[in-house]
């Protein structure tokens, strides 16, 4: 196995959770569908004995690979790397290794309150309903312990174990493509020999001003475009980012320039890379409604779209991963 370790600069957000503590960790959704992108919200609602949480380990089972965490504002985060049993496609590559365990850690989560930890990972190898345990540790101080590792056996409840590893139920899929739910409203978008879809953004907390989109965009044709801008009545900018790794660090940057479109390739936006930020939003995006947007290119012109808005799912993945002031 080898450790890759990054360390969060500055990052302003703090995540905000919804929901009712649990007495024990446990994710904010419980079930997940195979063959799908599944946020896995881990819920810790206390400390070891009145101790502040310093520390949390999650280790991933197998099925549930390519992941990523998210950052924590004062929380350095290792990710520890390894084989999978078995080999995964990402879109037509074989991956037969990743990460298999994430730790938070040199953060102070005082025990009378609560927070999350966020890692994003696709659900992928099931062919009937399963139950993935996620085993966890809290630690706290230079003694402290909480260990939630135990597996209920066919027949038993959660509620009958001591220290009940945090579960996630997976469905099988019942068809259609993985982005299904985060297409654009009024599905793709042609304009030349570009094709736009995949458009969405997520709801926004209540008194945001600053929200994320993402799309995807297909260049079948023979020469690069490039997306040079993107307008919306709904906030006083729009401006196109990106989060990539320097150094073993997460940093992000406004792309002035745009972004290329290769010729026969596709672009993705999505939260983690390349995406739209919203800036001075004037309502915060609500789940169910549609944002519209301006799209202008290069050389293929400009066309209107529309991001299908979906869960919140909390804190700065709102955002795409990252804060603005």
């Amino acid at each position: 196995m080898n450790t890759t370790r990054l360390t969060v600069l500055t990052l302003g957000l703090a995540l905000t959770t919804a929901g009712i503590a649990h007495a024990h960790a446990t994710f904010e959704s419980d079930t997940a569908q195979a063959e799908k992108s599944f946020k896995a919200v881990l819920q810790v609602p206390h400390g070891c004995d009145g101790k502040a949480t310093t520390e949390v380990q999650v280790k991933l089972p197998e099925g549930f690979v390519f992941a990523k965490p998210q950052p924590k504002p004062g929380w350095e985060l290792e990710i520890i790397k390894g084989d999978y049993k078995k080999t995964y496609d990402n879109h037509g590559d074989k991956v037969s290794s990743g990460p298999v365990e994430i730790r938070w850690k040199g953060g102070n989560l005082p025990d009378e309150f609560y927070d999350t930890f966020v890692v994003k990972g696709k659900v992928s190898g099931f062919d009937k309903e399963t139950v993935l345990a996620f085993p966890t540790v809290q630690l706290c101080g230079t003694d402290g312990k909480v260990v939630w590792d135990q597996v209920a056996a066919e027949g038993q409840s959660a509620h009958d174990l001591k220290s009940p590893a945090p579960t996630v139920t997976v469905k099988l899929a019942t068809g259609g493509d993985e982005h299904a739910g985060h297409m654009a409203a009024d599905g793709p978008i042609k304009l030349g020999d570009l094709e736009i879809s995949g458009g969405a953004a997520k709801a926004m907390l209540p008194g945001a001003k600053v929200g994320g989109g993402f799309l995807t965009i297909k260049n079948g044709g023979g020469a690069d475009d490039r997306l040079v801008a993107v307008e919306s009545p709904v906030a006083g900018r729009v401006e196109i980012h990106e989060m990539a790794m320097e150094n073993d660090v997460m940093k992000m940057r406004k792309l002035d320039d745009g972004v290329v479109i290769p010729a026969g390739e596709t672009v993705e936006l999505k939260a983690g890379g390349l995406h739209l930020m919203f800036m001075q939003v004037s309502k915060p995006f609500a789940e169910g409604e549609t944002v519209p947007v301006t799209l202008v290119f290069e050389k293929a012109g400009t066309v209107d779209a529309k991001l299908a808005v979906g869960t919140a799912g909390g804190g700065a993945a709102a955002t795409g991963g990252h804060s603005h002031h």
